[in-house]
């Protein structure tokens, strides 16, 4: 078998074996895997004198780890594969025959199967595994630990089995939990003194000798100290062992493994989890405040900063360090259990550590600067939550602030909108939001220390932009104003940092005076892009500004109307969209200026649709920076739409914003005209160009009136003048036209649909004798059900908008608009995203039905136009309504189902003849409903559908939300038949329910009659099926 291993391993690893015979091999080898006696054959291959090549022997011990970690090896077999591999490693590592040795990687693998042998046999089969591993360390002979490839085996072995019986990281099964634990008390028990020992006559041998062994030990060390005794590690003999590792110069001024190590070693001695009190006194024995700021003044990171010499690596190490630290400070003085004592360690402690955390925090490197972050959050929390804070607290915000604020700003070396650093810009505005939520805790702690200190920083910036003008460095422009836009949120309502969200008066005054300095300083044509996008933002988010300054607004118009048209793209396409914010907020201060901008815009209007490349879906940049052609389209419907908004200003005469509606319009008429015949012919870049169109008109239109018909928001403008409208309706038109033409494109429905919606808010009554063209046009034969679902809710915002004047125009369309619904109904289902688009468009039609119920518009469904579809209509509602399985995805529609046949027999039903109260009487009268026998219609017809569904073993209501809901409308629908039918529905209720039920129905019927809730009378029906189930 072993050779049979061999030539199988050396087929399969090598690249130039036929693929076929590959293929054999693994397969055998996969066999091999599960043979639970082939482990034998492979320790043999790899302990094999003379050796075997590598690749055999990595693949051979891989196997054997498969046998012990899954096939659970007997303990004979694990004894005996013990005693193999300890008499290899004792041959091969237990004398100083440096070409005995196995590579790194066989290694890697050794220890791995040495260490799952240990956590099989420690307790009990190899209770000498670390004495065995600890012999090897020392040469025959010897009375020390010189036997290098001994120790470096041995740390090796250590470090995997924390690795894999103690690392937090790793998620584990309870019972390998439970078993890992017992092993850790075992070695507590037996080995762990001698262990740490081990490390000290380590440390203490090889500290000037061998640099590799005393960074593996290190590391060994700062695994281990999270479970073992601390007092093991802080004591004279270990600590002199290791601070002098510390603080070690390295004359090259280079990276020093062994100080880094020793650096993160002491962060998990000092982070291992303790009492507050010891958690105080070892930081303070330790000394840690004077050895970092050892650390602080060497020359790798003092003498060196700011060079390339500057050891990033011990920054990061010393960062970590201190952010222990500093975060297990906090956790002390959080504690409640902390005794006074303690408590004045640990705030002494605090005071004297923030500096050292303010070094890091404001470190050139944000890796560094990062590392911290945490650390300072808790700090600021936790001085958040004092009732007062004590001056030698309140005396570290400033410079925490400070540090805050500059380390907002850009570095040197940084660029902005270059192509090549978008990663690096991406991580420095990532850095950016972390900042923000610091400042925000400052600002908290101390609002009038945040409003003077971001104050100063503004006005100072632009005393200085007024000195050195387009020559001042555009960061510390970028920073104020960026600051500046973080101000708002003090200063304005809403934000969440004032008291009860209200603003700072103080800040609100203060950003009046950054506004006015601002609009005034000429920032406006500062040279470098970055600052004119933030001016930009800063008058969109601070628009109210304008409104109590209307006097800045045409200044302030005429800098947006040149910057649409900047070079840079991102500042352009930016802007288009931050313009039409503009002049949407203030169009009720904008003047008549519609044909001044008009003019200055107009060359950015016309529209050149892009067939997107290949590579389109490839394209990985950010909505900042995302130049596609779609891109820049969606950023030009902002201008549509901003024209709109300038030129329908109460000071506009109507008169004018007709003529304007009608310049920007005229050219996209003529431009939809040429394009419309390649369009039909199946030219794909001049369907675009329609679609492009079709956009714009509906963007322009929602630019001239948001108005929404049925609105009753007191702070919505009225619906416009019919001169606008009749203009508009010439773009409804041509839409129509088009899609007419072309509604086999989806992409061309999707556009119209689009322009339908916007254009309601400037068409008003007018779209309503358009209505059979456009359903016509979105819901053809290629319409999804998507679409169909998407269209029937904006058909319910017509019919609730214009209830008193459609009527006519529903009775006439309502029949083929079902009968297209029917068929989205009624398609095939393949697929998961096929059934969420059936549960949408079943949704949609029943919201549909209920809108015309709930509108008094009922007698379109049973108008002599609509009679002969009134039947298929409530068979679609009773169908939804039984269907309640629970792979169907359809309790939401059977809810609303029962929820339509309710109001129908409300609506259609005739006055009640029976009362539910809590003292009810008997019914009295006969039914009189609006429409002949649908008295008789409810109890033959919705009444047996109720049952249908209660008697559904599937249905269950009891622990399925949705089913609970459903049966909350059963039980309104069961009420509302008894309401409108009275004795007929009793006389029902005894002949043909209760005697199925084997019940005598009396509760059923004090239930019933009494429950002026639903929901209670649900509540006993759900018992009832308990008790019958």
């Amino acid at each position: 078998m072993e050779s049979q291993i061999e030539n199988a391993i050396e087929i399969a690893w090598n690249p130039t074996s036929d693929q076929a015979l590959k293929t054999q091999a693994f397969d055998y080898l996969n066999q091999i895997r599960s043979d639970p006696q082939a482990w034998q054959g492979c320790a043999s291959l790899f302990t094999r004198t003379p050796r075997i090549s590598e690749v055999v022997r990595l693949v051979s011990l891989e196997i054997v780890n498969n046998a012990i970690h899954v096939q659970s090896l007997d303990f004979q077999s694990l004894v005996g594969l013990r005693d193999v591999l300890l008499d290899y490693v004792r041959s091969t590592y237990g004398n100083t025959q440096q070409s005995q040795i196995d590579s790194p990687s066989l290694q890697n693998k050794l220890t791995q199967t040495l260490t799952l042998l240990f956590v099989t046999l420690y307790k009990q089969g190899w209770e000498s595994f670390v004495d065995d591993f600890l012999a090897l360390t020392i040469l025959p002979g010897s009375n020390q630990r010189d036997n290098v490839p001994g120790v470096v085996l041995y740390l090796r072995i250590l470090g995997s089995i924390h690795d894999e019986i103690a690392d937090v990281i790793i998620v584990r099964q309870d019972n390998q939990v439970r078993s890992h634990t017992e092993l850790k008390d075992l070695m507590r028990e037996r080995d762990v003194l001698k262990i740490a020992r081990s490390w000290q006559d380590l440390l203490a041998l090889y500290g000037d000798q061998n640099d590799g062994i005393v960074e593996m030990t290190l590391k060994v060390i700062g695994k281990w100290v999270s479970w073992i005794d601390i007092a093991l590690i802080i004591h004279d003999n270990t600590l002199s062992l290791i601070l002098p590792l510390v603080g070690r110069s390295n004359e090259s001024g280079g990276e020093d493994k062994v100080r880094d190590a020793a650096v993160d070693a002491f962060t998990e001695i000092v982070g291992k989890k303790m009492r507050p009190v010891d958690k105080t006194e070892m930081i303070s024995f330790l000394n840690l405040r004077d050895i970092i700021s050892q650390l602080i003044a060497s020359p790798p990171l003092n003498e060196f900063k700011n060079t390339p010499r500057y050891d990033t690596d011990l920054g990061e190490a010393v960062a970590k360090l201190v952010n222990t630290v500093m975060s297990d400070i906090v956790r002390v003085l959080e504690d409640r259990s902390t005794d006074d004592a303690t408590r004045a360690t640990a705030n002494q402690l605090l005071h004297d550590f923030i500096p050292l955390l303010l070094r890091f925090f404001g470190d050139e490197y944000d890796e560094i600067c990062s590392t911290v972050i945490s650390s300072l959050t808790d700090v600021l929390a936790y001085f958040r939550k004092l009732s007062e804070l004590p001056p030698s607290f309140s005396e570290t915000l400033p410079p925490i602030l400070t540090a805050i604020i500059t380390k907002m700003r850009y570095d040197e070396t940084s660029s902005w909108g270059n192509e090549d650093e978008q990663t690096d810009e991406a991580e420095f505005q990532e850095l950016r939001k972390r900042l923000q939520v610091l400042q925000k805790t400052v600002a908290v702690v101390d609002q009038n220390l945040y409003i003077d200190t971001l104050s100063n920083l503004v006005a100072s910036t632009f005393q200085r932009l007024d000195g050195q003008g387009s020559q001042m460095d555009w960061r510390d422009v970028d920073l104020a104003l960026h600051e500046m836009f973080l101000f708002g949120e003090l200063a304005m309502p809403n934000q969440g940092l004032g008291v009860k969200n209200q603003p700072s008066l103080l800040a609100s005054q203060r950003l009046m005076v950054m506004m006015t300095k601002m609009v005034q300083s000429g920032i406006a044509n500062f040279p470098h892009p970055a600052i004119l996008l933030h001016y930009m933002e800063i008058c969109v988010r601070y628009c109210a500004f304008f409104e109590s300054q209307p006097a800045f607004i045409g200044q302030v118009l005429e800098n947006f109307v040149r910057l649409v048209h900047h070079d840079h793209v991102r500042i352009r396409t930016r802007s288009w969209y931050l313009f039409h914010r503009f002049v949407k907020h203030l169009r009720a201060q904008v003047g008549n200026v519609a044909e001044t901008v008009i003019q200055s815009i107009g060359d950015l209007l016309p529209i050149k649709a892009e067939i997107p490349g290949d590579d389109a879906d490839d394209d990985m940049s950010s909505d900042q920076t995302d130049n596609s052609a779609d891109a820049m389209f969606a950023s030009q419907l902002y201008l549509y739409e901003a024209i709109g908004c300038i030129s329908s200003t109460a000071s506009t005469p109507v008169e004018k914003q007709a003529l304007y509606a009608r310049s920007v319009m005229d050219p996209l008429f003529t431009d939809m005209e040429q394009h419309l015949p390649g369009a039909k012919a199946g030219d794909a870049q001049a369907i675009l160009q329609i679609h492009h169109i079709i956009m714009a008109l509906g963007t322009l239109a929602h630019g001239f009136s948001d108005w929404t018909p049925g609105a009753n928001n007191a702070n919505q403008r009225p619906p416009p003048a019919q001169i606008l409208s009749d203009e508009f309706a010439r773009a409804a038109e041509a839409i129509l036209i088009a899609l007419s033409e072309l509604n086999t494109s989806s992409e061309i429905r999707a556009a119209c649909r689009s322009a339908f919606s916007r254009l309601l808010g400037v068409l008003g009554s007018a779209v309503l004798p358009q209505l059979p063209q456009w359903i016509d046009g979105l819901l053809s034969r290629s319409s999804s059900k998507d679409e169909m679902a998407m269209f029937l809710r904006l058909l319910d915002q017509v019919v609730y908008g214009f209830k008193s004047e459609i009527y006519a125009v529903l009775n006439q369309l309502l029949t083929p608009l079902l009968q297209r619904v029917f068929g989205g109904l009624s398609e095939p289902i393949s697929g998961t995203d096929d059934e969420i688009q059936l549960a949408e468009l079943r949704r949609e039609y029943l919201t549909f039905v209920g809108v015309i119920l709930n509108n008094e518009l009922a007698g379109v469904l049973v108008s002599q136009e609509n009679q002969g579809f009134f039947q298929s209509l409530i068979n679609s509602i009773l169908t939804m309504a039984r269907d309640i399985g629970p792979e169907s995805g359809n309790l939401p529609a059977s809810r609303l189902s029962f929820g339509l046949l309710s109001k129908m027999a409300g609506v259609w039903g005739g006055p009640d003849v029976a009362n539910i109260s809590a003292n009810p009487s008997a019914p009295t009268g006969s039914p009189q409903p609006v429409i002949a026998g649908f008295d008789q219609f409810l109890l033959d017809r919705f009444h047996p559908v109720c049952w249908e569904v209660l008697r559904d073993q599937q249905f269950n209501p009891f622990s399925d939300a949705q089913a609970k809901q459903v049966l909350d409308e059963i039980a309104g629908l069961e009420q509302a038949i008894y309401l409108k039918t009275g004795e007929a529905f009793l006389q029902s209720l005894h002949s043909a329910i209760f005697p199925n039920l084997g019940i005598d129905g009396n509760d059923f019927l004090r239930a019933m009659t009494t429950s002026t809730n639903k929901k209670t009378f649900s509540k006993y029906l759900q018992d009832l099926l308990k008790s019958l189930r």
